[in-house]
């Protein structure tokens, strides 16, 4: 897993929106975020028009200074559990280094620090729908995996990664 540098959120505004626009994903992920792209461009139209009477924020992901991602936050502001993420996507160009993940480990902080009212997060269905994919592909990877080792190596590399990353993943299933 490689990062270069902290995982932050800027708000898209006057100064990086052209940037968010040149963000993309692979074509078979496309269908997962929004049906059209540039993606940015759909969410920025909605931080606009506030469909369904909804605020939405749009933000970017950084890693370091380098725009790496782009997702929304949509919600009423009188609820406490009417709150979407939509197009969340690290650009393809960024992928399978790690961004995905602590960006979304950042989103949790975020919505905890300033959304603190916010007692559901909801995702659209394409995002359960990649939900289920990734789940499909990590199985058929641990079945791989679980296929080339035996127990006693599966339990040292279980080990080596815990250490590396500072997390037990003993448990994990």
């Amino acid at each position: 897993m490689e990062h270069h540098g902290e995982i932050t959120f800027r708000e898209v505004t006057g100064d990086n929106w052209r940037e968010t626009l040149e963000l993309s994903v692979r074509p078979e992920q496309q269908r997962f975020i929004s049906d059209y792209a540039p993606i940015a461009a759909l969410a920025l139209a909605k931080a606009y028009i506030r469909p369904g009477d909804m605020t939405w924020i749009p933000y970017a992901v950084y890693a370091g200074a380098t725009m790496v991602g782009f997702f929304a936050l949509a919600y009423r502001p009188e609820t406490n559990d009417q709150y979407w993420l939509f197009h969340f996507f690290i650009d393809q160009r960024y992928q399978e280094r790690g961004y995905g993940r602590a960006a979304m480990q950042r989103l949790i902080e975020l919505i905890g620090r300033v959304y603190s009212q916010c007692q559901t997060l909801h995702l659209t269905d394409k995002g359960y729908a990649a939900l289920v994919v990734a789940r499909e592909c990590i199985d058929e990877h641990e079945k791989w995996l679980k296929a080339r080792f035996s127990p006693g190596e599966t339990a040292l590399l279980i080990e080596l990664l815990s250490r590396i990353h500072g997390q037990d993943f003993s448990n994990d299933s």
